[in-house]
């Protein structure tokens, strides 16, 4: 079993919010408490202020805001523990215990999103982005921090190795700056290992890649970040105002090809005897789910030069899909090609370099799945949907917070 998480994003529209609005709205919380109906509300309210770009954007690196929620957070958490207590000592009418205990749910679960879904999401793309990252940074790293955090639920599906593929594109670099080509140039590797650069048409790709047989949940990501953190050049790219970026993640569960960073998907469509930024094969990347159980007789009937080590059934993908391209059809109608040829049951995540804002996606066969959600200014792709809280910018859904919170109806009542 193997997971896909995909994230194409636009430029925000919403307004930054200011630290007055985002500290007033959880003051008229704190002073509506005694109404838990209202203070949830309140709470609901400042959430969706931090959602998503603007979000992130207000809380980076501003400690004393941070600060300042904190402390408000704790009040909040304070008050609705003390409505939790008057509820299980029975304080209440069962009508009042019916509707307190649903209002009591509702404030926890803001309480829970902004504590641990926004604050601790711009922490993360804070690290990422480094210090004086401008918004548009901010954005690019944000998508990269969505795709990290669906990598780290859907690694129940597998954990042997785990990659993601940036295209970033729009970006303010001088491709033809002797110094920033030698850096794309020293990067680039045939083999398609963690940190390898390629360029198409403008448009820079990016890939890290962790591979290990023997690990924990986590380690994966955990140097993905590291790698990604650590990269000044993918920095350099995204601090230009107008940087875009696209992400392709996955985490695999090796059935084809061995445990190896040159298996590790998204595999891109470079072949031996082909320079990748040749105009006549667009560059593309792809991620796979399931099996192409012919993938070894198309590599023969298609001729594909390919690397030695690089040996999953994946890499058939991206470099059939270019080669489609070559010969004249839209790139659309080349994905669809390729995967009209396959045998066996897959999911497919694919994005060309020449499109680098179009996602495409395949279903085919049995055992199979994926949902897209369109959230707050971006399109998110993954093989789970409950790993997702039902397309919200959460790390977790809110079915699995609400777990901790148990029905507070009297005995012999059932729940609805």
């Amino acid at each position: 079993m193997c997971g896909i998480i995909a994230v194409l994003s636009r430029r925000a529209t919403r307004e930054v919010p200011g630290e007055r609005i985002i500290l007033d709205g959880l003051d008229q919380a704190i002073a509506a408490t005694a109404e838990p109906r209202a203070a949830a509300a309140a709470v609901a309210a400042v959430d969706a202020l931090l959602r998503g770009v603007p979000g992130v954007v207000a809380l980076a690196h501003n400690h004393s805001l941070v600060s300042e929620i904190t402390t408000r957070l704790a009040v909040l958490d304070d008050a609705v523990d003390a409505l939790d207590h008057d509820l299980e000592e029975g304080h209440y009418s069962v009508a009042d215990t019916e509707r307190l205990s649903a209002d009591a749910i509702v404030w926890r679960d803001g309480l829970w999103a902004l504590r641990h879904d926004r604050l601790r999401t711009a922490q993360e793309v804070a690290a990422l982005a480094g210090r004086d990252a401008p918004a548009a940074a901010l954005a690019g790293y944000l998508a990269v921090q969505q795709a990290l955090s669906a990598i780290d639920r859907l690694e129940v599906r597998g954990r042997d190795s785990a990659g993601l593929n940036l295209f970033v594109y729009n970006h303010d670099l001088d491709l033809g700056d002797p110094t920033i080509d030698k850096l794309i140039a020293q990067r680039h590797d045939p083999m398609y290992q963690s940190q390898s650069v390629d360029v198409d048409d403008g448009v820079l790709s990016f890939v890290y890649k962790a591979a290990a047989e023997i690990g924990e949940l986590g380690d994966n990501t955990a140097a993905l970040r590291a790698a990604i953190a650590t990269d000044d050049l993918l920095r350099r790219a995204l601090r230009g105002a107008t940087a875009r970026v696209s992400v392709l993640g996955h985490t695999r569960w090796a059935s084809v090809g061995i445990i190896s960073e040159p298996n590790t998907h998204p595999l891109n469509s470079d072949e031996l005897e082909r320079s990748p930024v040749d105009a006549t094969f667009p560059y593309v990347v792809a991620a796979l789910n399931g099996d192409v159980d012919n993938h070894a007789d198309l590599r023969v009937a298609s001729g594909l030069r390919l690397h030695h080590q690089i040996t999953t059934d994946a890499k058939v993908i991206p470099t059939l899909v270019s080669r489609q391209v070559a010969s004249g059809v839209s790139t659309s109608e080349a994905f669809r090609r390729t995967v009209s040829s396959f045998e066996g049951s897959v999911a497919i995540g694919a994005i060309s370099a020449s499109e680098p804002d179009t996602l495409m996606v395949a279903l085919r066969g049995s055992g199979q799945a994926g949902f897209v959600h369109r959230v707050r200014g971006r399109l998110l792709y993954r093989r789970e949907r409950t790993l997702w809280g039902g397309g919200r910018d959460r790390s977790v859904s809110p079915a699995r917070r609400r777990e901790r919170w148990r029905d507070r109806r009297p005995s012999g009542r059932t729940s609805r």
